[in-house]
């Protein structure tokens, strides 16, 4: 298998990590975590989401962290904004990145965001000519590439169909989410074999979750098929609020340890980043469910008897 030589990790942890959490995090500990994250190497922070605070609750203090943060130069702090209102507070907050949202499934998108696809696409249209009439760069996430909790399969031709609808807005990246995380690797490959004669490869990033322990697996087959971003969450934090079952996204450690034994490089540190993998799993108070992790712990059990 050809390698390339760097992979771009974007850490989603702070919004899609903390986004199901019922345990409130304070705003202190939050821009204390993302300090944290921007001394890891990681150039690529989602701080928060601006959707309306009686819907994720745990993400009401956007504004605040994403002013209160100490800003690392080459870091980029981005957030969710699902329509002009959620823009309008992005860009008095000085957001560096706008991230658009919507889903390749009816049921899916009705569930998470009350619109049909076809009803989201005007909205979102406005957020990404305002933002970019403002200087932003928008990423757009795409969800349920794979499969739907409620309408099953999505064919790989409906997510291409959403793409091209959400590129022609005029965003600058696409992120391919595999919300649930059912996808094995060639499910994937079908996927991208679909997508990538009709995009930039540069402009594709995959997203996945690893609720049956394949998001590993659908990485290295993206990788082999040319894709060279992938978001994650530190120590596998996450879950989708309108997916049950579904649980977190692939953790950012444990895909670093991957991508370093396989010596492909990201500039991130495993050391400092699982330095702030604990203190985000201290102010939870809860033990996070990433391979490092768990071996950390063991270790550290081992040290003690």
């Amino acid at each position: 298998m050809k390698l390339p030589k760097r992979v771009t990790i974007k850490e989603v942890g702070p919004r899609d990590g903390l986004q199901n959490e019922k345990e409130q995090v304070s705003t202190e500990d939050k821009i204390a975590w993302i300090n944290s994250l921007s001394e890891t190497g990681i150039s690529y922070i989602e701080v928060s989401s601006f959707v309306h605070p009686k819907w994720i609750p745990q993400l009401a203090d956007a504004s605040e962290v994403l002013r209160g943060i100490k800003r690392h130069k080459g870091v980029t702090y981005a957030a969710l904004v699902p329509n002009i209102k959620g823009l309008d507070r992005a860009l008095e907050a000085d957001v560096d990145e706008v991230s658009v949202f919507m889903s390749a499934s009816e049921g899916h998108n009705m569930s998470n965001i009350n619109k049909s696809i076809t009803d989201t696409y005007p909205v979102l249209e406005e957020v990404v000519k305002e933002a970019k009439l403002a200087g932003k760069t928008v990423r757009g996430y795409v969800s349920t590439v794979i499969a739907c909790p409620y309408d099953g399969a999505v064919s790989p031709a409906q997510v291409r169909k959403v793409a091209e609808r959400l590129f022609s807005m005029g965003i600058d990246e696409l992120s391919l989410g595999e919300t649930i995380g059912v996808a094995v690797p060639n499910q994937v490959e079908r996927l991208l074999e679909e997508i990538l004669p009709h995009f930039n490869v540069d402009q594709l990033a995959m997203h996945f979750h690893d609720t049956r322990g394949t998001a590993l697996a659908n990485i290295m087959k993206s990788v082999e098929m040319g894709i060279t971003t992938f978001d994650s969450a530190l120590g596998g934090l996450g879950g989708c609020p309108y997916a049950k079952g579904a649980s977190g996204n692939v953790a950012t450690d444990d895909l670093l340890y991957m991508l370093k034994e396989l010596g492909i490089e990201t500039d991130i540190n495993l050391e400092t980043l699982v330095k702030s993998a604990q203190f985000i799993e201290a102010a939870l108070g809860k033990k996070l469910n990433s391979r490092q992790m768990e071996i950390l712990r063991a270790q550290g059990k081992e040290q003690m008897s």
